[in-house]
């Protein structure tokens, strides 16, 4: 069955690419391209898509407000977002992030990663390049503090499995890093979603940056 793909961006080149680039895998369909991000939120409770791509500066309601109302905490089957941003401008993606989207890539990333953001983000993973986890949630998380003390705090090794994930590593290169089976590494995610109080890969990459656990 196609992956099913809702895509806002204001600009209608960006549109185009992405649609067009999307359509062209054989297990993709775009269900719909629109231009701001109030569309994006009717659209996507009307479609119910399996991956919302969404830009962050978009007239009516920005890509922070639409993430907020589709995947936000509280929010009842909450979908799964990806945001296109560019990062020297956005530097409010991280909050994003923390509305609730499962994933980002700058929007030169080229047509190999929005592929693979997609299809990520389609099985339940969060895409998140190395390069771009560190620029920016380096460069948004400011001045680096003490982790605060959790309820209960995360053994050594689910530490490690957090500072992979940080890097944008997968659960399949976590393992192997590691050298655990799938999972364990699985296993362990979901403790650590339970001890930080995350819901997503993203969240435990930024609460690691924000709290120095990653440098």
């Amino acid at each position: 069955m196609a992956i099913r793909v809702l895509i806002a961006d204001d600009q209608e080149l960006v549109r185009t690419g992405f649609q067009m680039i999307l359509d062209a895998q054989p297990d993709m369909e775009v269900v719909a391209a629109v231009a701001d991000g109030a569309d994006a939120v009717s659209e996507a409770r009307r479609l119910r898509p399996d991956v919302c791509l969404l830009d962050i500066r978009m007239p009516r309601l920005d890509g922070l407000e639409a993430t907020r109302a589709l995947a936000g905490p509280g929010v009842e089957n909450p979908m799964r977002v990806v945001i296109v941003t560019t990062f020297d401008l956005d530097e409010y993606v991280y909050g994003a992030l923390r509305a609730g989207a499962t994933g980002f890539l700058l929007k030169d990333s080229g047509p190999t990663l929005l592929v693979e953001a997609v299809k990520a983000a389609a099985g339940g993973e969060s895409l998140v390049s190395p390069s771009v986890t560190v620029r920016l949630l380096r460069h948004l998380s400011g001045p680096r503090r003490s982790p605060a003390p959790l309820p209960e705090p995360l053994t050594d090794r689910e530490l490690d499995v957090v500072r992979l994930v940080a890097r944008g590593r997968t659960n399949q290169e976590v393992a192997a890093e590691l050298f655990v089976s799938l999972s364990t590494v699985k296993t362990h995610l979901g403790s650590i979603f339970t001890k930080l109080g995350t819901r997503n890969r993203v969240e435990i990459a930024a609460w690691a940056w924000e709290s120095g656990v990653v440098s």
